[in-house]
């Protein structure tokens, strides 16, 4: 079972306005989105996590930022190993009012299929350099991986209040993170946490980023006890009262709306559908069925056909998978309704740069991946497809940053 161990954090120094100076993770930011960022506060993270230009030279200057931020007192260093509680209270889609908690610490890299760090879903190819160089440059963990915990208890560890060290309101969740050095809770925290299993939820790449990092300080030092051993991880307990699960919906392109809609209708029955709105989401969960979305603003139900999918996983993008086999279609990914039906449209950017150069023929809307589905495929071993859920909301970068001291 993996480690989980405490460890001193660099935070922004006591006053700062963390709205100004904290960030959404760097996956989710577009390039205008990171450069508005960095323009509106010289100490914002992005300047570190996201830094500016293309030439190899910016890691080198994100790493001398840090240093000065550091001298500044800009990022203060905590005198004691700690933990941090991190909250996130919010609205969900269905307009109940949530709270969730999780942990940050340094969980263990493990080798790819040792165990005990499990992976979630496939993952699409992704260059990891940027991330690679920019850790050797800075020696630091920005972004965490998120992590959720197959122990039960640890939703409980984590309810009394630790100490305040920040709060900030973004995008309608508060934030709230709270540092514990009791050395008693942090080893309950640590020892739940170290009894099965961790899933990654979020953060695959980042995680496969640290043990390239590990495997290349274990190489030069000839050690195995640095804290490239760990990396920064936000970890939450697999449980349904601390996720939020949204669908990652489904954009093709490099086949016609023709033929995509005949090699459905193997698999679905399709029918005419409503205009999409939010409740057409929940119907969906209702009725089990899928949403076929046309460049013109047209939607169609797709209803799976009496066994057309037996044997296949209870997940729609494996159906999906399954329902459009040998057929040359480019498929990218979208969260969010309305930006599915504006890149469908193409009224919108879109987060699949395949579909962004060559346009959508159509768009499929799906639905959450139920957390039963998500514990079961791990339990046994199982990978969903790529982009099967989307953990929101998202923790922010910057709350706590690590330091790899090697």
């Amino acid at each position: 079972m993996p480690r989980f161990d405490a460890f001193r954090a660099l935070r922004y120094a006591p006053g700062t306005d963390l709205s100004k100076t904290c960030s959404p993770p760097y996956d989710v930011l577009s390039t205008d989105e990171a450069a508005r960022l960095r323009a509106s506060d010289p100490r914002n993270i992005t300047i570190l996590d996201v830094p500016e230009g293309q030439d190899p030279a910016r890691y080198d200057r994100a790493g001398q930022a840090l240093g000065r931020w550091r001298d500044e007192g800009v990022l203060v260093l905590d005198d004691a190993p700690s933990f941090t509680i991190y909250r996130m209270a919010f609205t969900d889609q269905t307009g109940a009012h949530r709270q969730i908690a999780g942990v940050l610490g340094a969980l263990e890299v493990v080798d790819e299929g040792a165990g005990g760090v499990l992976p979630h879903e496939r993952t699409t190819p992704k260059a990891s350099t940027d991330r690679l160089d920019l850790t050797r440059a800075t020696k630091t963990n920005m972004s965490a991986v998120w992590g959720l915990s197959l122990a039960a208890g640890l939703t409980d560890a984590l309810a009394a209040a630790g100490e305040p060290v920040g709060e900030l309101e973004a995008e309608g969740v508060v934030h709230t993170v709270e540092r514990v050095t009791d050395p008693a809770r942090i080893a309950l925290i640590s020892e739940i946490i170290g009894s099965d299993d961790v899933l990654i939820a979020d953060g695959h790449h980042r995680y496969g980023v640290a043990r390239q990092y590990r495997d290349e300080v274990r190489r030069a030092t000839g050690r195995t006890d640095t804290d490239a051993e760990l990396t920064m991880t936000f970890v939450g307990e697999l449980t349904p009262s601390q996720l939020s699960i949204e669908a990652i919906h489904r954009l093709y392109s490099g086949v016609t709306l023709e033929q995509l809609r005949a090699k459905l209708a193997g698999s679905f029955d399709i029918a005419p559908a409503p205009a999409p709105t939010p409740g057409m989401l929940a119907e969906m969960v209702n009725s089990g069925r899928l949403v076929l979305l046309a460049p013109d603003g047209t939607a169609e139900w797709l209803a799976p056909k009496p066994g057309a999918f037996e044997g296949v996983r209870a997940l729609d993008g494996a159906y999906l998978e399954h329902a459009l086999a040998g057929l040359d279609a480019t498929v990218s990914y979208q969260n969010g309704l309305q930006e599915t039906v504006a890149a469908v449209s193409g009224t919108g950017s879109m987060l699949g740069t395949e579909a962004a150069a060559g346009g959508v023929t159509a768009g499929v809307l799906i639905r959450p991946t139920s957390i039963d589905e998500i514990l079961r495929t791990a339990r046994e071993g199982l990978l969903m497809p790529p982009k099967s859920t989307f953990f929101t909301p998202k923790p922010r970068t910057g709350l706590v940053v690590r330091p790899l001291a090697v």
